[in-house]
């Protein structure tokens, strides 16, 4: 990729995370930006799921509602007790960071482009077929990853370069989707009251949960940023 095209790319993204952001903070922002909403809930839930596997707990299900909100049903290994929870629950809002840090850097190239992509759309259809356990999830899930696959195989390459980019910098703004529920020590999910993953954070690592939410949006700010400028170098 040219340095110039690089310095395009790198201000589109950088603006598309600054909109896509702002908007989901706005009430009708999340209708304006409906499936990247729903994009953005599931990589908040495989963030669970996937920290829970290796850390050699389970990950039993995944559900999805038209709402946009979502849940996993995991459960850590006995051993790690509640110290477990608390990283399966850090996952959530972390674990995409990492994972949309890693399409950023796949971008670089056509060929890590589509194959990012099509570890994307892989990822997509897998779950569904695995872990999704509502009707409107299967869909929606299913139509994302048909969608990331068709454009693995027939996309031209500059699209598949800015696509994956893109796709990893919504991963790393999921967070930010409803980023006063990082500031809950409890949320409404789902119609019930539950612990909010700061929340049960504050339960495994003592600290207040509020500074674990500051802590998880500096370093999802921190990761964002400097992997956008080693892409632009």
């Amino acid at each position: 990729m040219s340095n110039q095209r690089s310095s395009s790319w790198f201000w589109w993204l950088l603006a598309s995370a600054s909109i896509t952001v702002l908007l989901w903070q706005v009430r009708w922002g999340e209708y304006v930006l409906y499936p990247f909403t729903i994009l953005a809930t599931w990589f908040h839930e495989m963030g669970h799921g996937v920290t829970a596997l290796l850390l050699g707990g389970s990950f039993n299900s995944l559900v999805l509602w038209p709402n946009a909100s979502g849940m996993a049903d995991t459960s850590a290994p006995m051993w790690l007790g509640r110290f477990g929870a608390g990283l399966i629950a850090a996952g959530g809002p972390l674990g995409p960071v990492v994972v949309g840090a890693g399409f950023i850097r796949s971008g670089r190239t056509p060929r890590s482009s589509t194959w990012g992509l099509y570890a994307l759309g892989l990822l997509l259809i897998l779950s569904a077929v695995v872990w999704v356990r509502t009707l409107f999830g299967l869909a929606a899930i299913t139509a994302w990853g048909g969608a990331t696959l068709g454009l693995a195989l027939k996309g031209p390459d500059w699209l598949k370069q800015f696509s994956v980019q893109f796709f990893g910098v919504q991963a790393c703004i999921s967070v930010y989707r409803s980023i006063d529920y990082l500031f809950m020590r409890q949320a409404e999910i789902g119609g019930r009251v539950m612990t909010s993953d700061t929340g049960a954070i504050q339960s495994a690592l003592l600290l207040p949960y509020w500074f674990w939410a500051w802590v998880i949006v500096a370093l999802s700010i921190a990761l964002l940023i400097k992997t956008l400028s080693d892409v632009l170098r």
